[in-house]
């Protein structure tokens, strides 16, 4: 291979420039470090020290020395939200949308930061207005879902509907179902069967495994007279999903007593409890075989389902159960057991939302803690630990 001894000059050359740059950007930093406040380093130190609100309170010294620090602004105002200050929040980045000579990117950004504000401060009103500007922008999709979650706030079903549509990803449009249940339990609550039936023929075209409205076409035929059809619509819950029958036996069983087929609906619900076990179903069935087949017959019934499920709200019945058939002097002994199990089971009989783990002593279709839908189980606290 050919070289030339002058090739050797370009080593010390390339070294030169490499510090030349160096020394450049140093340079360049130093000069921009000078140009921040004092009180901007101080925050920062703040911060790492674990000392959020001495660093609050130099932020907002370094942004009166320095007004042009759009970066600081945002990171102040994101602060002042998490910590609920939600008015220091919204003057700061209103100052921001404010200001004539912010590029439109970054005031798109203060807009949406300000949007989310108003959304933390409980301003439904002002933060849809917010939202709704950005619709078009490049922030359209965030804004989109933005408004989607203010209108279940607000309980605005037809427009949480129309927006849903927009955002293909909305839970396979299992959500959007459940805004058509909502439509038509409110159509119940006023009388108005036939809307509220295509309410919920339209929640199940968007999922057939809709089970709130079957659950509610079952409501609607009762409130109409028709326990017939009411009973085919709950009953189809099993191939839906079964762990809801729960939530439907004691219509079931009210729907056959006012038929007169008690013995035809204690089979059924006998036959839910075998295949689906459930403190619900159990609460349900020990009722009806106490009153069609007596406190021994009752007693049995639980205490063979305890030693197939053996929970502490079981027991709790079966002592429930026992109390029934047992002779005076030891009841004193059970009532005294029974009221000892039940501190610890009022803990347990609760549900629990799969998402975030919030727990209530009701159910709910929509979780009140995260929002997000049919996130639980039908099923109390100790089946829900319990199941593998």
């Amino acid at each position: 291979m050919e070289f030339e001894y002058w090739q050797l000059l370009l080593f010390p050359l390339f070294f030169a420039l490499g510090w030349v740059a160096a020394r450049i950007d140093i340079r360049h930093l130093v000069k921009e470090s000078r140009a921040l406040p004092r009180s901007y380093f101080q925050g920062l130190n703040f911060l790492l020290n674990e000392q959020p609100d001495r660093a609050i309170e130099a932020f907002v010294d370094a942004v009166k020395v320095d007004p042009q620090t759009v970066e600081l602004h945002f990171a102040l105002g994101g602060l002042f939200r998490r910590r609920g200050e939600t008015e220091r929040a919204i003057r700061m980045h209103q100052s921001l949308v404010d200001r004539d000579d912010l590029p439109q990117e970054l005031k798109l950004q203060a807009l949406a930061e300000l949007g989310q504000d108003f959304l933390k401060a409980g301003l439904l009103d002002r933060a849809e207005q917010v939202f709704e500007k950005l619709r078009g922008s490049d922030l359209d999709e965030d804004a989109k879902r933005n408004l989607l979650e203010i209108y279940q706030l607000e309980r605005e079903w037809e427009k949480a509907i129309a927006i849903a549509a927009e955002l293909p990803d909305v839970a396979s449009h299992k959500e959007i179902a459940e805004y058509f249940c909502e439509l038509a339990a409110a159509d119940m609550m006023r009388s108005h069967r036939e809307a509220a039936r295509q309410h919920l023929d339209t929640a199940i075209e968007h999922n057939r495994k809709c089970v709130r409205a079957s659950l509610l076409l079952g409501d609607l035929e009762a409130q109409a007279g028709n326990d017939g059809q009411a009973i085919e619509a709950w009953q189809r819950i099993e191939q839906q999903d079964p762990a809801y029958l729960a939530l439907v036996a004691q219509r079931l069983l009210d729907a056959y007593r006012r038929q007169d087929r008690r013995e035809e609906g204690l089979q059924l619900l006998r036959s839910y409890l075998e295949h689906y076990p459930s403190l619900d179903l159990l609460d349900v069935v020990f009722q009806l075989v106490l009153e069609g087949d007596g406190a021994d017959a009752a007693y049995c019934l639980v205490r063979d389902e305890l030693k197939r499920n053996p929970t502490l709200l079981g027991f709790d019945k079966l002592i429930e159960a026992r109390l029934l058939v047992a002779p005076p002097e030891v009841r004193a002994d059970l009532e005294l057991a029974k009221g000892i199990v039940q501190g610890y089971t009022r803990r347990l009989a609760r549900y629990q939302c799969d998402n975030c783990g919030f727990k209530a002593r009701q159910f709910y279709w929509r979780c009140p803690a995260c929002g997000g839908w049919e996130t639980y189980p039908p099923k109390r606290t100790e089946e829900f630990d319990l199941t593998p």
